[in-house]
């Protein structure tokens, strides 16, 4: 999907926007409305209209970032390689936009309760798709552990990007560039279905 101009945005999706890239930028209370305003060239005033509070623009910016990974997860055809599909939906998502990758870190290292509550509803998506991939496997052995399996797939999803400053130093090569991506998503699904699902490979060799 072609990006749209920020000038041809409304109103209210230009002060999103901008919120976005300054709260990835500086976090959410080093912030103002008047910056967020600024930086999408419109009136102060206008954040109240469209959003009620800078909570409210918050709320927003959360709802649109939710929305942008659900967008790629429902891409996910279970018919096919639905480990593989997850691993690409993820790089789709935080692999070519360090703003968002930025958000999240910000958000979720805050410790606040929009923090928490966010945390949530990834946790839900993740347990989501952990019921598909054990859909995907049914009858083929012991599954996951249904209390700790979502934590465990959003640990190695956000893990590097909550981690991305102090592991690039040790690689040599941009963390989220696509070959990158794409080979710490293969490491990614041999350790999730050799920890889920390690009996598949006794049967594929038998």
């Amino acid at each position: 999907m072609r990006p749209v101009a920020k000038s041809d945005l409304t109103g209210r999706a230009r002060l999103r926007e901008a919120a976005l890239e300054l709260f990835a930028e500086r976090g959410f209370e080093a912030t103002s409305t008047r910056a967020v305003a600024a930086a999408a060239g419109l009136s102060p005033a206008l954040v109240t209209r469209h959003f009620g509070s800078k909570q409210g623009l918050r709320a927003a910016v959360d709802a649109y970032v939710l929305d942008r990974i659900a967008e790629q997860l429902r891409a996910v055809d279970p018919a096919a390689d639905l480990m593989a599909s997850l691993g690409s939906a993820s790089a789709n998502v935080f692999g070519s936009d360090p703003v968002l990758r930025g958000y999240l870190r910000h958000v979720l290292l805050e410790g606040s309760a929009a923090s928490a509550e966010l945390f949530g509803r990834l946790l839900s998506g993740a347990r989501a798709e952990v019921d598909r991939l054990s859909a995907a496997h049914q009858g083929e052995g012991e599954g996951p552990d249904a209390e700790w399996a979502a934590f465990q797939m959003l640990c190695l999803i956000l893990g590097p990007l909550l981690l991305e400053r102090v592991m690039q130093p040790q690689l040599d090569e941009p963390m989220f560039a696509p070959d990158v991506l794409a080979r710490r998503s293969a490491a990614n699904q041999k350790l999730l279905l050799r920890g889920y699902y390690g009996h598949l490979e006794g049967k594929a060799g038998g």
